[in-house]
């Protein structure tokens, strides 16, 4: 068992054990023992002779704003939701540029936007794919993995490695057979009171541990509240939904048009005929109809989806609360190639003797056999197996053919469901407060069907391939990029200037599993143009400097206004297909630069049908179907209050600019009296402002309010 520690002596053990640097494994996201972290950092930096290297991944840490209404908004927000979360102290000084020159901190993937401008964190920067991380960090020398874990009191020998088995499951063998070379290497654990008990891969003995803080960490999980669902990821997610195949597997990311996907998949299933009347209004179902028969479709789900997905997402929790995500799988090859066959109800039960015969099951049971199907939960346990018969509970005999019609009849009351069913694989989660709960909720049976396990089983194909191919099957590995060339190359995780915006994680993973396997497909989901700078530009442009998943790998690119499906297609038909779903307002700059470089014929003319890619036309359908475009759909952590001033901070920010001053000083000017607004104003301290800054700060965000008030849904 692990030595019990406080968090002080546990510092000084490893001080005490690790002859020279120390190399420091923690988790990406959840996972990571904050407080133990920032004793050991707070102690190395005390200590400049002793170096400390730090590898982790997506150091999470409180939003911050700029003084001003951003912050009024954001800093009351944050306390709530994010309460006692202990930041981790080397990421207020790596923002600061104030590590000390013996300390060092390397990520393979940061969180998103939050280094931009960060030199230490660009520069120490490691650029791999999320099932080589283990492999690189084993490289680095790693001799201290510590990591928060889970409890069950019905499991007292066990710990859960809950939200994240993702690396550590593959780093363990690698590390224990460096241990058992001797060299030294500590594994840390803590107790997190709130964290869920996750079974399966992620359940270890508590003897794999060297050291356990004695003190379990009570403190609030680090939680990443639902944002608001635009119309544009809204129709994104339309989009998207109909090239879900029923029956099929499902990967989603986080962020904003994941929850639109989910929305949309939700829809499809409890509100069919509306779901469909807002296709045809998109055109989806005519201009993308031979996609979405050939790829995916727009029923309910009668088999319902499995998800393997490198992140658990709250989409998938709730879309398989829905029961939308149902689709069994089993560990077991023997058993999924019965369930593939059509040999196991959707419980894992055999349908019969019969059906199992006919899924290729041996016609004559011996002792070996027998045992086998015992094993995989089959078969009841009470039945033997001797000289050719089989022994079944009461004195009755039967042949072990299970040819035999005697046997069948006997043995069909003795079938049952098989061993260890999922309904999801993932590798690390991370999400709303809810997400949390929602999962303290489930009984230990219903949470053992979401399989939390190492990354390399989700993201890749080669080791149990022939199992993988057949669980996932009709695969739709859907993410997102921010930037794609017209000639189909995505940019997902770094600027062309060579600055980090987040990483490339398991994107890559994904685009190659879905090129691997025979019916599968990438989905890259893009918002078609973003405001930047005062300026609104394509997301869709000629060329970049930087690409995350080459041309040659390009498949299924989905944006507001639609589909375009670029494999196996010549570099004319991909640009075409680019073009039908890009903003029109850049429509013909796009035709002009594809042509000048010889790649669009000087002919070309664009399907009067993708003319009028605007927002406009959009925007016009969302008081239409507002069921459909909630911009909260998966639920909320914000007051009505504050989704009243999200919307008016976001009009603002995209109005206060030199273009439109003016209108901005008009709809001051023209902005209602504050009994309007009381609440809202209230919450921002702003019902009675003092001085002429707060005056100025009330009469904009009367404005923005009254600007976004019709929008509220």
């Amino acid at each position: 068992m692990p030595q019990l520690c406080s968090i002080d002596d546990a510092v000084e053990k490893v001080l005490r054990e690790i002859d020279g640097p120390i190399h420091l494994g923690l988790p990406l996201g959840l996972g990571k023992p904050n407080s133990w972290v920032n004793a050991l950092y707070q102690r190395c930096k005390q200590l400049p002779e002793r170096e400390l290297n730090i590898y982790t991944a997506l150091c999470l840490g409180r939003p911050h704003a700029e003084p001003g209404l951003q912050q009024r908004f954001l800093q009351p927000f944050v306390e709530r939701v994010f309460a006692d979360y202990p930041e981790l102290d080397f990421l207020g000084d790596l923002r600061r540029g104030e590590l000390p020159a013996n300390i060092r901190v390397e990520q393979f993937f940061m969180q998103p936007g939050s280094m931009l401008g960060n030199n230490d964190a660009q520069q120490n920067y490691v650029s791999s794919n999320y099932s080589h991380a283990a492999r690189d960090i084993n490289a680095r020398g790693l001799n201290v993995l510590a990591q928060l874990v889970a409890t069950d009191p019905l499991r007292p020998e066990h710990f859960s490695l809950s939200c994240n088995p993702d690396i550590t499951l593959d780093l363990l063998p690698m590390l224990d057979k460096r241990r058992a070379n001797g060299e030294k290497i500590l594994y840390l654990a803590q107790v997190h009171s709130e964290l869920p008990f996750m079974s399966g891969a992620a359940e270890i003995t508590c003897e794999r541990f060297d050291i356990q803080l004695q003190d379990p960490e009570t403190s609030a999980l680090f939680s990443t509240p639902n944002m608001p669902i635009s119309l544009q990821d809204h129709c994104i997610g339309l989009h998207a939904s109909t090239l879900v195949r029923d029956g099929g597997t499902l990967q989603i990311g986080i962020g904003s048009m994941g929850d639109a996907l989910t929305a949309a998949l939700l829809a499809r299933d409890s509100n069919n005929s509306q779901y469909k009347a807002l296709l045809d209004a998109l055109s989806c179902t005519t201009d993308w109809q031979a996609s979405i028969e050939t790829i995916g479709g727009t029923e309910t789900f009668a088999e319902g989806l499995y998800g393997c997905s490198e992140m658990f997402v709250n989409g998938l929790l709730v879309l398989a609360d829905a029961g939308i995500i149902r689709r069994a799988v089993y560990p077991d090859l023997r058993v999924q190639q019965l369930a593939s066959a059509g040999a196991l109800d959707e419980q894992g039960r055999p349908l019969s003797i019969q059906a199992l015969l006919d899924a290729g099951l041996a016609s004559t049971l011996d002792a070996p056999r027998l045992a086998e199907l015992q094993r995989y939960g089959l078969l009841a346990a009470e039945i033997s197996w001797h000289e050719g018969q089989l022994n079944l509970p009461g004195s009755l005999q039967v042949p072990a053919d299970l040819t035999n019609p005697q046997t069948q009849q006997a043995l069909d009351t003795y079938l049952r469901p098989a061993s260890n069913p999922a309904v999801l694989h993932g590798g690390f989660f991370l999400g709303p407060r809810s997400f949390y709960n929602r999962l303290n909720e489930l009984s230990f049976e219903q949470r053992q069907r979401y399989a939390m396990t190492g990354i390399c089983f989700i993201n890749e194909l080669y080791g149990q391939e022939q199992l993988k191919r057949l669980q996932r099957r009709d695969a739709r590995f859907i993410n997102t990029a921010f930037t794609m060339t017209l000639m189909g190359a995505a940019v997902s995780d770094q600027l062309e200037n060579g600055r980090v915006l987040s990483g490339v994680g398991g994107q890559y993973n994904f685009v190659a599993q879905a090129h691997a396997l025979a019916d599968a497909r990438s989905i890259l989901l893009l918002r078609s143009w973003r405001e930047s700078d005062g300026e609104v530009r394509s997301n869709i442009v000629w060329e970049y400097g930087h690409v995350t998943i080459p041309r040659h790998l390009r498949d299924i690119v989905v944006t507001e206004y639609g589909i375009a499906d670029l494999r196996g297609k010549t570099d004319s038909q991909v640009i075409e297909a680019l073009l039908n779903i890009s903003d029109s307002r850049f429509q013909a700059e796009l035709i002009k630069q594809a042509q000048e470089n010889g790649k669009l014929d000087k002919a070309f003319q664009l399907d009067t049908r993708y003319s009028n890619n605007l927002p406009e036309r959009l925007e016009a359908l969302q008081a239409q179907y507002s069921a459909i475009f909630d911009e909260f759909a998966l639920g909320c952590d914000f007051t009505p209050e504050e989704r009243d001033l999200l919307r008016a901070l976001t009009w603002l920010k995209g109005n206060f600019k030199l273009k439109q001053i003016v209108r901005l000083g008009k709809a001051t000017l023209e902005a209602p009296k504050p009994a309007a607004f009381m609440p809202q104003l209230q919450r921002m301290s702003l019902a009675e402002p003092h001085g002429l800054r707060e005056k100025l700060y009330q009469r904009l965000l009367l404005a923005g309010l009254q600007a976004t008030s019709s929008t509220a849904h």
